[in-house]
């Protein structure tokens, strides 16, 4: 039964975003069968028809029972050997659906690590990753005795929730309770955290057999949360490689992967630099490819696709085949910013540095390579005045995601 089978392998992809079209190409390019599982709403999506064998669409609010029935249903006719998540969101169906079929990959207490911000620090705290300091929002005694002896400001964070969606930043004890009261039985989905200033940094990998054999260092302009919450333009580029942010981020993230127990598949940690003492601290991680043209940003930088690379590793399994390819030491950064016209025109930043022209409807967006690793914050600096004046529109932060 654990032998690779001698017919091409089958991945089954889910995603209710429009994403990973790469990760599909991927798959077809080293010779497996593709089918799509996805949303109704993006039917007419621009996914690589080309190459999938097959794709199949979801109703809004099915439920995952019924997710779990039309698979079983499906694999009847279809030998499913992977099933993958694309988005956040489609971990829990994918691990599901991996245990109900009995399919190799990240079972239901794994996904949690990297689900359930909750789970994800008290993992971390208990194989000495430094976090923030927390509470479950569960006995009111232990909020009380954490209110009373860790100093504000403080954020109360949905634990399931992805970026910065459904954070509030709490100033004060007394503004606490009255929103645990709205949320009455949903309270204990949340987590209470200390609120540290500081910079905030992503390690983005790739891991093959619990090994991380690629981790790129980038460190965000502004903190995302006060981009998501604030408005403003977000910016994220490459830390000067062998510095003590680089080598130290570098480190911590092993030992966050080893601890969250990550077999294969790709990783979007985030740290933040506290100002108070220097010391790194564990933020989240999500066992997938960054949002905002990160993965761009990467593969500019470095030349490896997250998308392709995580293809590759799913393909070879745990037969210790998968080798990274040679990867380019350079320097880039992205600018994504919403934009209030429908189809901006950035033809205006020519720098020779400027590699991509995002394409997006209400966005101003660029990503950016060099070999010098102070060209690209300096560029950023003067990109996002200019962004700010020609380009920038606000809209009210999101207590759900969007497509």
């Amino acid at each position: 039964m654990n032998a690779m089978p001698d017919r091409p392998l089958t991945f089954l992809c889910i995603t209710t975003y429009e994403k990973g079209q790469e990760f599909m190409r991927e798959c077809k390019r080293q010779g497996c069968r593709v089918i799509l599982l996805t949303a109704e709403k993006l039917r007419d999506a621009e996914w690589p028809r080309e190459i999938l064998d097959d794709t199949f669409y979801l109703p809004e609010e099915i439920a995952l029972a019924d997710i779990v029935g039309a698979v079983t249903h499906l694999a009847r006719n279809h030998k499913l050997d992977r099933i993958v998540a694309l988005d956040e969101y489609d971990m829990e169906t994918a691990a599901t659906l991996r245990e109900h079929l009995r399919i190799p990959g990240m079972g239901l207490t794994t996904m949690r690590y990297f689900r359930d911000k909750l789970a994800m620090r008290m993992r971390a705290l208990d194989r000495n990753v430094r976090v923030p300091d927390f509470v479950p929002v569960v006995n009111h005694a232990d909020i009380r005795y954490y209110l009373d002896h860790v100093p504000g400001p403080w954020v109360l964070k949905p634990r399931q929730e992805a970026s910065a969606i459904g954070i509030k930043k709490i100033h004060a004890a007394e503004e606490l309770w009255p929103l645990l009261d709205q949320l009455s039985d949903k309270q204990s989905s949340y987590l209470l955290e200390k609120f540290l200033p500081g910079d905030v940094f992503h390690v983005d990998s790739v891991v093959s057999e619990s090994e991380v054999v690629f981790a790129n260092v980038s460190k965000y302009g502004k903190p995302p949360m006060n981009v998501a919450q604030g408005g403003g333009i977000f910016t994220t580029f490459t830390v000067p490689r062998g510095s003590e942010e680089d080598s130290g981020l570098r480190a911590i993230n092993r030992d966050l992967i080893a601890a969250l127990g990550l077999v294969r598949g790709v990783a979007h940690a985030e740290f933040i630099q506290a100002h108070s003492d220097g010391h790194f601290y564990f933020l989240e991680c999500a066992a997938r490819v960054g949002g905002a043209y990160i993965n761009e940003m990467v593969e500019a930088a470095t030349g490896i696709n997250l998308w392709r690379e995580w293809a590759r590793v799913e393909v070879a399994g745990g037969d210790g085949s998968y080798r990274l390819p040679p990867v380019r030491e350079e320097y880039a950064g992205v600018i994504l910013s919403l934009a209030r016209q429908d189809d901006p025109d950035t033809s205006s930043y020519n720098d020779p540095e400027v590699c991509l022209r995002i394409k997006r409807h209400h966005h101003a967006g660029l990503v950016m390579r060099s070999s010098d690793p102070h060209r690209i914050p300096t560029l950023l600096e003067g990109y996002a005045r200019r962004f700010a004046e020609e380009f920038l529109a606000v809209e009210p932060p999101r207590d759900k995601p969007t497509a």
